[in-house]
């Protein structure tokens, strides 16, 4: 059975003028936690994937597969560039080197020639009023992690609401006339799944981060994503629990730095 491996980054979604749509960002080749937002976020109608699919995490392929089937949108990070050998490992600590190497040579042919394919953002759903990027929407690689990196994207946005990943930080910021503000979702616990909601108003511009599914750096070591309701004009962020010890064991086997099964207990 041939695959179509063609991307298509301006998508006319018609019908889900209004819709949910779930926004992940930052899988890394974690399974485990791929499945478990997978199943929390039903019922969804689209999904929006803002890149680094593979790297660090012991199950590309497997990670691979289920975007190719079922994301709408997918825009390439950092790793994804360098595990399909678009660019080298040279900027990438010794860890994330060794993780890259090892996930190059492990991707099939056809996982490879997709994740070269991925468009760069900003990839825009048209009709929709939103962007998705993977850094910031001037730059594929700019980390956003303070008021100060925001202030540009914010002014220069071409809609209301951009998302973004890159950083493993759940959050983001918003502006509304002169009025700037962090945005940090408020969850009560650590373990359970949890979610926190924040309306959209109008004449209002945000930055939204749904955090990462395979490796969250703000000390929750739950996967997270963000459910984008168009209709009710609101961000919903969710953090779930997954199948930790099975993630860290691929890692492991793979023969994959220890330290990256270490660093998802922590969240950091």
């Amino acid at each position: 059975m041939s695959i179509d491996l063609r991307i298509v980054p301006y998508v006319v979604w018609g019908q889900f003028d209004c819709m949910r749509a779930l926004v992940i960002s930052d899988i890394h080749g974690n399974l485990e936690a791929l499945n478990a937002v997978l199943a929390a976020a039903e019922p969804y109608d689209v999904l929006w994937n803002l890149g680094d699919v593979v790297g660090y995490g012991g199950s590309p392929n497997e990670v691979v597969a289920l975007m190719r089937a079922k994301a709408q949108v997918n825009v390439r990070g950092n790793h994804d560039r360098v595990c399909c050998g678009l660019t080298s490992a040279v900027g990438f600590n010794p860890v994330a080197r060794a993780a890259a190497e090892w996930t190059k040579a492990e991707l099939t042919e056809e996982n490879l020639a997709w994740l070269k394919a991925m468009p760069q953002g900003p990839v825009v759903p048209e009709q929709l009023g939103v962007t998705c990027v993977h850094g910031s929407p001037l730059n594929e690689d700019q980390y956003i992690l303070s008021m100060r990196d925001a202030w540009a994207p914010l002014q220069q946005a071409a809609t209301t609401i951009t998302f973004f990943g890159h950083t493993h930080l759940q959050g983001g910021f918003s502006q509304k006339g002169h009025e700037w503000h962090e945005i940090r979702a408020q969850f009560r616990t650590r373990n359970a799944a949890e979610s926190w909601k924040m309306l959209i108003p109008e004449g209002t511009r945000h930055l939204i981060n749904p955090g990462s599914v395979g490796q969250p750096r703000d000390s929750d070591w739950r996967a997270a994503f963000v459910i984008y309701d168009s209709e009710a004009r609101e961000i919903i962020y969710h953090r779930v629990p997954y199948d930790l010890t099975a993630a860290q064991g691929r890692i492991l086997m793979a023969g994959l730095p220890e330290r990256l099964a270490a660093r998802l207990r922590e969240g950091r």
